[in-house]
């Protein structure tokens, strides 16, 4: 138990390693845990941790790989242990199959709600917070399921726009601005995380542009869809902005 709390802590961010098996909570984790959201009861934290799980490959290495670099809507079980099997291989990798095979089972079971047990309280029946989220539901040929890609309306503007930043900071460089399709598309972004519709997407970055001023800003000149970071943000203003206004 302690080992799984230490290998999930660390998966969405609020654990670090210290080496030598000591680990300690992270500044972000002692915020939201022992400040903003103790019992994770505002819809924004579950947010921001399958946030931070999807962007951790090498702690949770399924999910990256389901949420960024399957492309297609649809999977089976099967399926995505094939392609993460295969994947391992390429990259000389240790995984076993096997381990993979359970790795796809946790995942779909993260985002899934549990079947409860008509006898009693099943240990099955504790659901993973993050199935309210809905961006998995089955299909009713059993073993398939599907993204569910549109309008998340349980996923704040503030929480949104501290993942946009986060993204925005990794990948343009020197550039300032990052094209809308790598921010829908691109591999660790908001779009693909989220399974976000264009329109979608387009509406939360215009309500971030709104809440900071313009700091953010989408433009459309000549057909192409740029976003604009107009001047410094940290994503943990937004975050902290957040709950300051749930409280």
């Amino acid at each position: 138990m302690v080992q799984s709390i230490r290998h999930w802590g660390m998966a969405t961010g609020v654990l670090e390693d210290m080496g030598r098996g000591e680990t300690a909570i992270t500044a972000l984790g002692d915020k939201l845990l022992g400040r903003w959201d103790p019992y994770l009861e505002d819809s924004g934290s579950l947010w921001w941790l399958h946030w931070q799980l999807v962007n951790h490959p090498e702690k949770a290495a399924a999910w990256h790989y389901a949420f960024f670099r399957w492309t297609r809507q649809e999977f089976t079980r099967g399926e995505l242990t094939d392609a993460l099997t295969e994947l391992a291989e390429r990259q000389q990798a240790r995984s076993k199959r096997s381990t993979i095979d359970r790795d796809i089972d946790c995942l779909i079971r993260t985002y899934l709600p549990g079947k409860s047990s008509k006898k009693g309280v099943a240990e099955e029946s504790f659901d993973c917070p993050l199935a309210e989220l809905g961006l998995l539901r089955p299909l009713q040929d059993g073993d398939r399921y599907a993204f569910v890609v549109g309008h998340k309306r349980t996923l704040p503007v503030l929480i949104f726009g501290a993942a946009l930043l986060e993204f925005v900071e990794r990948t343009r460089g020197e550039r300032q601005t990052v094209a809308l399709h790598d921010v829908l598309y691109g591999l660790g972004s908001p779009g693909q995380a989220f399974k976000l519709s264009e329109n979608a997407l387009v509406e939360l970055i215009e309500a971030v542009q709104e809440q900071t001023g313009g700091a953010i800003e989408l433009d459309d000149t000549a057909g192409l869809k740029q976003l604009y970071l107009r001047r410094p943000l940290d994503p943990a203003e937004l975050l902290a902005r957040h709950y300051e206004e749930q409280a």
